[in-house]
């Protein structure tokens, strides 16, 4: 008995002596100590949590070479290969989890709009209840700051750049005619109906490597995903007709909408400024399929619009009218795939088609082009880690544009080209911790027609300041092709280029939102001609070059006061430009210096309505006076815009909706025509270029019927 009790004792003495102790620290990235982490040999039940001054300490059984692992809320796992013996005294410093929704986001020259979007300076909602836009997607961007309000075009004029510097894009491929049917000084309006996309992203600048053929900015719209549930919504508007119809199944859903506007009832009740002979009509429709395979999502998007329109312009070097007589027709398609592959890879593979026809009538001469514009795509992204993102792809764009001029005695001038682009990029997102991270790129594109070879680097850099603030840098080198004003006469030219320089501030803080944002922006190789108008005999070189810089400000709350929504932008911006047919550098004609716009959206309970004012203010423009010295010295007085709208709920599901735009009646002039050559007292006659009416007057009925019989357009309107 005695024999036994001894080797007893010695086996549990051998085992207390055999156990080693591990010892050490655990601090932050700054050094301080982490108090909870939890300390263990992996494999084992041996381990600690860290104590308040970040000390720990254990012992185990475990020899040799082993994996000690760390792990503590908000913060990277540590995983070590140790030797149990030799490990004391250690100081383990941990990093910050850059999954957190406080982490740093690289948001230089953007801003977005949706439920998904990590710091989000409108609403999906917004696009159509900013009083002013009348459900214009492309009027509700020009509240935001670094866009110009141009009345007489309609169009997205961006930080000093023309409007085709602006790409649109749907589900990440290009639209090449993203703006519907227009004459000379007469607004136009974007082709798609804001109903059908939960996102936007406006760059105004040092867009990611992803896009390219944008001078200025890009446009990103983003469909629709899943669709809630099956429903039908009617419009009966001033305007004309609106009817919209959603299937959901258990995998997939199609929506489809129509539409149809006519404006000759409008101008009957309401005359416009226009001497029209066939007020504007259009029929137009969309449609969107989406089928949820087990591991991606694949988007069938299609729109279509056929509209025309005959009126009578005034010019002032003829007595007589000029008639403009237009019949256009459009046809946009997009496939897109969103899938996984192995390895977690993600997959993004698209094609879009476009084409565009236009015939018109010019006195009597015709006029008939079209376009055929396709773009491909492919996407490949991979989270290396938790702190590294790759992505790489490439782009094919395909465009023909021909065009036959046929003179009124016979004679037919044809003119166009059939160019190719190929683009590849590749990106990576770094974040070296949750204050500070960084995004670099190139994108490298080839142009079989001009047959010349660019290679554009782009680079971003965001560093935290606080919980609710930070700085964002960005920089890029981008290029694009000559319009088609220009290629249809000649190819023997170079790509446009520009460099971008952006410097961001950030704050958000529970419904408040501020951004500050100073640019500067080169632009080289910039398309000059001789002539008053692009012509097949004019003389074109890429001679040009300018300059843009400014600062932008915006500012949304939405909850100092109850039930009150608002937002104010304000750009201000020095750019000049020696380009087209421009003798020397200038402010192009469709830039104001200052700009600014007020939006607000009260909710009256009572009255269960939504009443909205908008303001937009533009300094005055400058143009060319023959009439003065110098060039381009003349300035239009400001642009004041006040506009209405009142969304009255009737019932839960039926909606009567008003918008009065330029409520005021303000008289606000564009620019001057002048005549070309001087009247018998040496001066140059001139007529002002004016909105097309004082006011412009929107009334709706819009009815819903869903399953929940509770979802309305309000959301919409």
């Amino acid at each position: 008995m005695k024999t036994i009790f001894t080797l007893f004792t010695l086996l549990l003495t051998t085992a207390i002596f055999s156990q080693t102790t591990i010892s050490g620290k655990v601090v932050d990235e700054k050094g301080l100590p982490l108090e909870g982490a939890n300390v263990f040999i992996e494999g084992t039940y041996d381990g600690t949590a860290s104590e308040a001054n970040g000390n720990f300490s254990f012992t185990t059984t475990a020899t040799g070479t082993q994996v000690l692992k760390i792990t503590f809320l908000t913060y990277e796992s540590f995983s070590e290969t140790i030797d149990v013996n030799n490990f004391k005294n250690r100081t383990i410093k941990m990093k910050e989890s850059i999954n957190s929704l406080d982490a740093v986001v690289i948001n230089a020259g953007t801003l977005e709009a949706g439920d998904k979007a990590r710091v989000s300076v409108l609403k999906p909602l917004d696009i159509v209840t900013t009083a002013g836009s009348a459900g214009d997607i492309i009027a509700a961007m020009q509240s935001l700051p670094g866009t110009q309000t141009v009345g007489e075009s309609g169009r997205l004029f961006v930080r000093g750049g023309e409007a085709d510097e602006t790409q649109t894009f749907v589900d990440g491929l290009r639209v090449a005619q993203p703006y519907g049917a227009s004459a000379n000084n007469v607004p136009t309006r974007g082709r798609f109906s804001p109903f059908l996309f939960s996102g936007i992203s406006f760059s105004t600048g040092g867009y990611s490597a992803e896009y390219g053929e944008a001078l200025s900015s890009v446009l990103l719209l983003n469909t629709t995903d899943e669709a809630v549930q099956d429903q039908t919504d009617i419009s009966l508007m001033t305007v004309g007709l609106g009817l919209s119809n959603t299937k959901k199944w258990s995998k997939s859903s199609l929506t489809l909408n129509t539409a149809y506007i006519d404006l000759a009832p409008y101008q009957l009740a309401v005359p416009q400024a226009v001497d029209w002979n066939r007020p504007y009509q259009s029929l137009s429709g969309e449609a969107v399929y989406r089928y949820q395979f087990e591991n991606g999502l694949l988007k069938v998007y299609g729109a279509f619009d056929a509209a025309r329109f005959d009126l009578n312009q005034e010019d002032i070097n003829s007595t007589e009218k000029n008639r403009v007589n237009l019949n256009n027709n459009n046809l946009y398609l997009n496939t897109s795939y969103k899938g996984i592959l192995m390895n977690n890879w993600d997959f993004i593979a698209g094609m879009s088609y476009g084409y565009g026809q236009n015939r018109i009538a010019l006195n009597l001469d015709d006029v008939e082009n079209g376009e055929h514009a396709s773009h491909l795509k492919l996407k490949l992204s991979n989270k290396i880690s938790d702190r590294i993102k790759l992505s790489f792809g490439a782009d094919y764009f395909m465009t023909k544009f021909d065009e036959d001029y046929k003179e009124n005695l016979g004679s037919i001038f044809s003119s166009g080209y059939d160019a190719n682009i190929a683009a590849a990029y590749s990106e990576i997102d770094i974040f070296f911790s949750k204050k500070l991270a960084a995004k670099v790129g190139f994108r490298a594109s080839n142009n079989d027609l001009l047959q010349e070879f660019n290679l554009s680097p782009r680079a971003s850099l965001a560093y935290k300041t606080g919980k609710f603030s930070q700085f964002s840098f960005a920089y890029g080198d981008f290029v694009q092709a000559p319009r088609a004003d220009y290629l249809k006469y000649t190819d023997k030219l170079e790509t446009e280029n520009t460099s971008h320089y952006i410097l961001n501030y950030s704050y958000n803080r529970q419904g408040k939102t501020l951004r500050a944002e100073a640019y500067y922006k080169k632009y080289n190789n910039l398309i000059k001609f001789d002539t008053e108008t692009p012509q097949f005999n004019s003389i074109y070189d890429n001679s040009g070059s300018g300059y843009a810089k400014g600062l932008d400000l915006f500012w949304r709350d939405n909850k100092a006061i109850k039930n009150l929504e608002y937002w104010i932008s304000y750009s201000f911006i020095d750019t000049e430009r020696d380009y087209r047919n421009f003798p020397q550098q200038a402010t192009p004609n469709f830039v104001a210096k200052h700009t600014a716009s007020v939006v607000t959206k009260y909710w009256v309970n009572s009255l269960r309505s939504q009443v909205g004012l908008t303001h937009n203010f533009n300094s005055g423009r400058p143009y060319e006076n023959p009439n003065e010295a110098g060039f381009m010295n003349g300035k239009t007085k400001d642009f004041h815009n006040l506009n209405l709208s009142w969304a009255y709920l009737i019932s839960a599901q039926k909606i009567l909706y008003l918008s009065v735009s330029n409520v005021l009646g303000t008289q606000n002039v564009f620019g001057y025509e002048y005549a070309n050559t001087p009247d018998t007292n040496g001066v140059f006659r001139s007529k002002p270029i004016v909105p097309t009416a004082d006011r412009f007057i929107f009334v709706g009925f819009f009815w819903t019927i869903s399953k929940d019989k509770k979802t309305n357009q309000l959301d919409n309107l």
